[in-house]
This record gives structure tokens, sequence and C-alpha cells, in this order.
């Protein structure tokens, strides 16, 4: 490419999980520099995508673009459906035209060559992006300099506590990488809930979770969720979605959501003083008829950039600071943000590319066809995926010891479960879906991430919801027909991996147990299992056959 002397623009692409103000690829922004945004096809389809997330994450970026265009910045934003980028205002969003043009981008790459391309190749001096969070989109990025003969400033995303060059620090030659010392680290760094030593923790301990474990009563009250009504941007997104993606999962309407950071803030105060105080109480609580319970739904906000970890840990440790909240709820909600959430990006990008194809245990069954319908007669399951189908979100211990926990019992391929996570959830991309489902869902890292397999019989799931109060299976049963799937898939579990498990020092008690089974206990298990898995191998392979219509 032949570069202009006199040219000192540059292009500044944001990627829709990008939608703060604060990104680096913002920072020192003049007034002669361009801004651009594109919807392409191949995000929308590498995993079948929740109709409600695609909208939530097209609506988000159309108000993001429409708010930097009204302090003033040259913004271009390619719509799904055009074929080129045009400079953003109202009018750009207020209409779709359903007759996509032959030539419209399918990917990043073909966007941002064919906007360079109407520019003459040789207007800006450079492009200036925020790494992405997916490790593939890195990957596509670093071909531009190549590709395009222009140089490509890769940013470092400064909305995260610890950077990637900082957790392959701390990682250095440890051989085990538990979070609860790299949280410890994390407390200590922002000085969140430290005593005034600055090295102790407030309340004497680091971690609470003994007391988060309640369940509720019968006649506990909920709080209604925060609910917006689509403007004419929004209503856009849904005709579009509704129009090019009819067979996408899960339900697009009633869509309520926030779509924008002033609405994502209100959402953040309604948690702190609605649900703030009760969540440790019950944060591993299921109940039934409810999805969001006292947790505060606040991740898909945060992951897409509307709200920051800081911010959110502040107002939270500020509650605690006035007696509005307890020292548990606070300490376990800081914990997942800049403990864990901080923790599994680490994780992502200290392991990428190989964590992705780690199989442990070697699991090779499909994923059952109800985890995209939900008709299945185990209430658990049903209700979680039926909740998920209509909100595109779903708490933590109804993703690890529901639905994650069944799909490790019954063997079902990583990759499969993963790119199920992946498409379901309104706060997932791959850094942190990934760790989360390959890692502690389904432990087929083999203990990197976690020391043991989460799985539990129904006896937990009993324990922690009222589920099992109206399904047709019998918790208390072990085995035989009439006996919960998660009781005999179980044990069956442990004795099928009994050699990769049986000398990890947190199992000892359960291979204890399972030495004190005679062989008629242990035949009936498998059976009972076995049977099991091959009805489920009978089922159809919705998830090939919904992937392949998008």
């Amino acid at each position: 490419m032949n570069k202009s002397p006199l040219c000192s623009s540059a292009l500044r692409i944001i990627l829709g999980d990008q939608l703060s103000e604060e990104l680096s690829a913002l920072k020192n922004i003049k007034p002669e520099d361009q801004i651009l945004m594109m919807e392409v096809w191949d995000e929308t389809n590498y995993v079948p995508h929740h109709a409600k997330k695609i909208a939530f994450i097209f609506s988000g970026m159309r108000h993001f673009a429409l708010k930097l265009a009204e302090k003033g910045h040259q913004v271009f934003y390619k719509t799904l459906l055009a074929d080129k980028a045009q400079k953003v205002d109202q009018s750009l969003f207020v209409s779709n035209n359903f007759n996509p043009h032959e030539l419209t981008p399918r990917s990043f790459t073909e966007a941002v060559e064919n906007f360079l391309n109407e520019k003459n190749n040789s207007f800006f001096e450079k492009i200036v992006i925020t790494e992405p969070g997916e490790y593939r989109v890195l990957k596509l990025i670093q071909t531009w300099e190549g590709l395009f003969k222009i140089p490509v400033e890769i940013l470092e995303d400064t909305r995260f506590i610890c950077s990637i060059k900082d957790f392959k620090t701390w990682a250095g030659a440890r051989k085990s990488l538990r979070m609860e010392f790299f949280y410890r680290e994390m407390r200590k760094k922002t000085g969140l809930l430290m005593d005034t030593d600055e090295k102790s923790p407030l309340g004497g301990a680091w971690n609470f979770d003994h007391d988060n474990r309640k369940t509720p009563k019968d006649n506990q009250h909920f709080p209604s969720e925060l609910k917006f009504t689509p403007d004419q941007v929004t209503i856009g997104v849904l005709e579009l979605v509704q129009t090019c993606f009819s067979s996408a999962f899960g339900q697009l309407k009633p869509f309520e959501l926030p779509v924008t950071r002033e609405q994502a803030l209100l959402v953040l105060k309604d948690f702190i003083d609605n649900r703030l105080p009760y969540f440790g109480d019950f944060q591993d609580a299921m109940v039934l008829g409810e999805n969001q319970l006292f947790h505060s739904t606040l991740s898909g906000y945060l992951n897409i950039g509307f709200l920051s970890p800081l911010e959110i840990c502040h107002a939270a440790a500020e509650a605690y600071q006035q007696s509005l909240a307890p020292l548990n709820a606070v300490e376990g909600f800081i914990r997942q943000i800049i403990g864990w959430r901080e923790y599994v990006r680490g994780i992502y990008w200290l392991k990428m590319p190989e964590y992705k194809t780690l199989n442990f245990f070697n699991a090779k069954q499909p994923l059952p066809d109800f985890y995209w319908t939900g008709n299945t007669s185990m209430r658990c399951l049903s209700h979680v995926i039926q909740m998920t189908k209509q909100d595109a979100q779903s708490h933590h211990i109804q993703r690890l010891m529901v639905t994650g926990n069944f799909a490790l019992l019954i063997g079902v391929s990583p990759q499969e479960v993963c790119d199920w996570y992946l498409a379901v959830y309104l706060d997932a991309y791959e850094w942190v879906e990934l760790p989360n489902t390959l890692g502690m869902a389904l432990f087929a890292d083999g203990g990197f991430l976690g020391s043991k397999p989460y799985v539990s019989s129904g006896a937990y799931i009993d324990k922690m919801s009222n589920f099992c109060k109206s399904c047709i299976y019998q918790v208390k049963k072990k085995i035989g027909p009439e006996a919960c799937p998660f009781n005999y898939l179980y044990w069956d579990f442990f004795i099928r991996h009994k050699p990769l498990l049986e000398k990890n020092p947190r199992l000892g008690i359960v291979y204890q147990q399972i030495s004190r089974m005679n062989l008629e206990q242990k035949q009936m298990i498998q059976n009972d299992s076995a049977n099991f898995r091959q009805n489920l191998l009978e089922t159809q392979d919705f998830y090939g056959e919904l992937k392949n219509k998008n």
C-alpha cells in the first residue's frame, strides 16, 4: 500500500463486546480518526446463538454507536444486511432492508477490507483495536497487517483488573493454579474488603462460602426483575432477528433487557438495593418458576462493556460499609468478579489453543436433544433449560450442578457441551465460557482448573431446590426405573472412571463407599446407567440439525 505522508488518522475498531467509552482503542482518539463497528454473519452462527443474545448484542452495539456519534466522533457502522459501513446517525437504525446485497461481508476481515477499499487504502496510518476476548478472533486480527499492508495496534483490554501478562507472571512455575490464592492477590491489589493493615481480610476470613448454602422457605419472596421497554432502535433489531434468525434457539420476545450503560446502571442499583442482602444466603438455591432469585444477572452487562468490574465491586463494598448487606453476601459476590471471572480469563489465555481440545475422560456421548427443547421428564433439567430458552440466562449453580453435572455424568463430548453453553447464554463469550464449562463443569482438563469433578447425585439437587418434589422420578430411590437418574449415574461415573480418579485425595470417601458395594449392587448401577445412556443415543441429534439451519 502506498501511504500518503500527510496521512495521520487512525481507524479504530470496536467489537460487539467492547461497548465501553473507557476502551483502550478509544484512548487519545483524535477528531480525524474514524471508528468502525460491524455486524457480520460469521459471528452470529459459529454456534447457534440464542435469539435474545443476538438481539442484545446488536441493540447494544447500535446504541453505543449512536452515543459515540452524538459525542462528535466519526462513527461508521456496518449493519448485518448492508454491503458496506455507513456513517452513523439516528436514521441508520430506523428500518431494515431484508434483501441483503449478495456481496454482504460475512466476516470481520471482509468488512474491514471493504471499508479500507472505500478509503482507497491510503486514508489511515494505522488500525487500532483492543485485544478481543476470543482466541479465534485474535488469530484473525493478527493477519490484518499482512493482508491490508497497514500497521495494526492490538492494545491491552484495560477493562480487566489482571492483565493477560500479569496472570502469566502470577502463574509462573506454580504446580497448582487454584483460584483461591489468585483471589487473595486480587483482594490485596484492589483493597476490596481488606482490613486497615491492607494485608488481612475483613471479618478474619477470605471466604464465607460455608454461610452461603441456605434454601429458601416455600413462601420466600423474590424481587421482581427490572424491565425495559424497547425503543425504536431495539425494535428494529428485533425485526431483524425475527426475520433472519427465525430458527434460532430460545424466545426472542418479550425482550426487556437493558441495552445501554445507563440502563445497566439501574440494574446494578436494583441488585444492590433489593438482592445483595440475601445473595450470600441463597446463592446456591434453585426454585421452580424462578430464574433470578437473589442473583444479579450483571455478568451479561459486564461482559459486553456496559459496566466495569471495579465499579460493581465498589458498589457492593459500599453497601457493606453502610450496613445494607452482610459480609458473607458481599464477599461471595465480589469473589465471583475479581476472583473467578479474572481467574478464568487468565486460564483461557494461558492455555489456549490446546485447552479447547482437552477431553480427560474421552467423553463422546452426543448432547441430548432436550438441551435444546427442554422436553425431558427430569424436572430439574426441564426447568433450567426452559428458563434458559426464555431468558438466555441461568445462575451458576443451575449451570454447574444441573446441566453441567448431567452432561459430565453421562459422558457428553466436551466440545458439544461447550458449544451449547456458548450459544444459549447472554453472558457467554469463549474466554469466560470455555474454562467454566470444560474445566469446572466437565473436568475435561483433568483437574487443571478444579481439584475434583463437580458431580452430585439427586440428593444435592433435592437439598438446594424444590425441583424433586414434582418430578416423576423418586430422588430417594437409588436404582430401578423409578429412581432419579442422577443417583445411579453418579455412582456409575466413579466406577467407570476409577483408574483416573481413585488417587484423587478429595475422592477418598467416594471410593471407600464403592469398595463396600457388593458386585450385584455395582452391576445394577452400571446396567441402569448403560440403558439410560443408550436411550439418549436413540434420540434425534437436534444440535446438528439446529446448527445446520443457521
